[in-house]
């Protein structure tokens, strides 16, 4: 009867994914309207309609067949890169870096969008390379560069956070392409021994503050440390039960910096406790389950690499911004995905769900296929 009742068109979309994120998403939305002390503007609403615009947008990008995403895999790579030069001689100045680009309706971060650009490009890259290359160091080279040129244009802009977290989606692609394990002990090493020496050369003071002060808040509580002790007076506050929806004081008083950006987290957790913060990661982890099971059934190397890439970039997402809110990670500028505002992250994370969900399309005409 229900086969009969329900469109087969809508059923097979991705309701697996979409309709715990639509729930994820109001739910930051209801955490929005309280950090605005029970106002729609400026969060809330805007929230909601980025959520609607970035979902049609997720649709549409999984209804792409998968020769054009290879297709896509290098013009996008280059366009990227241009607007992040673009962006480090032209951009707008927030917060004393220079990220964005105004288009008018919403202020376009191009570093967020090359998250998945790099997980798209390296994908093409290690399909198109023959097998018995991947383990060779010449497969090493022109990958490195790929990964290089983005990472040193975000980290110059300053924003080492989000240069970080496209290298991290990066080597995540390399390491599932096969290159041998070896490799990546010997680059953790490498990166370990040169560690000390960027964080007094490459480094701005601030970073270094925030590295500080991430090992010793309590050293400058006024000063450097405020942000995450506020955050972390706002978790612990909260209980297990939480305040009450719109009785956070933390945020509502203004002691919580960026309450509804970077630290959203910590406003939802303070009003609505641990159960709140429960289940905001067991959708996080549901999310992820689907991801990682629809690469695990793509149906060739270049969409399992995709997909997989795609679900980790999202995962950094939540991993960075939880352990920067509850003080087991350095502050960083990245915010929590469908609860923080944001529109360029936001739509970030939407295009990589909506190219996990082409994936998994093109999985299911693979089966009714080989059937």
């Amino acid at each position: 009867m229900t086969r009969r009742i329900i469109p087969e068109a809508i059923k097979r979309e991705s309701w697996e994914v979409i309709i715990p994120l639509f729930v994820l998403n109001t739910f930051g939305s209801v955490v929005l309207y309280s950090a605005a002390s029970g106002n729609l503007q400026p969060w809330a609403l805007l929230h909601t309609i980025h959520f609607a615009v970035f979902l049609v947008m997720a649709f549409v990008i999984s209804r792409l067949p998968r020769e054009f995403f290879k297709a896509l895999a290098y013009p996008s790579y280059a366009i990227l890169v241009t607007l992040l030069l673009i962006v480090d001689l032209f951009g707008a100045v927030r917060g004393g870096s220079q990220r964005w680009i105004d288009i008018g309706f919403m202020q376009l971060q191009p570093s967020e969008l090359m998250k998945p650009g790099i997980v798209l490009t390296l994908a093409y890259f290690f399909d198109t390379l023959p097998p018995a290359m991947t383990k060779n160091w010449r497969a090493l080279l022109p990958a490195g560069a790929l990964i290089v040129v983005p990472t040193l244009l975000v980290i110059i802009q300053p924003d080492l956070g989000t240069g970080l977290s496209v290298a991290a989606g990066a080597a995540v692609v390399v390491f599932l392409a096969g290159l041998p394990m070896r490799w990546f002990v010997g680059a953790g090493l490498a990166g370990a021994a040169l560690a000390p020496i960027a964080f007094f050369t490459l480094l701005h003071d601030y970073q270094r503050k925030r590295v500080l002060t991430f090992l010793n808040p309590e050293e400058d509580l006024l000063g450097t440390g405020y942000h995450i002790t506020q955050s972390k007076i706002a978790i612990g506050s909260g209980g297990f039960w939480g305040k009450g929806f719109g009785n956070g004081s933390q945020s509502h008083l203004e002691y919580l910096p960026e309450a509804q950006t970077d630290f959203a987290f910590a406003t939802m957790a303070e009003e609505w406790g641990v159960l709140g913060g429960l289940f905001v990661i067991a959708v996080f982890l549901w999310t992820f389950r689907w991801g990682l099971k629809v690469a695990r059934n793509a149906p060739d190397r270049f969409s399992s690499l995709l997909a997989a890439g795609m679900t980790f970039t999202v995962f950094f997402y939540m991993a960075i911004n939880m352990l920067m809110v509850m003080g087991l990670a350095p502050v960083v500028g990245i915010p929590l995905p469908w609860i923080s505002h944001g529109g360029s992250a936001l739509m970030t994370n939407m295009a990589c769900i909506g190219t996990i969900m082409a994936v998994e399309r093109w999985s299911r005409r693979s089966g009714s296929l080989s059937t």
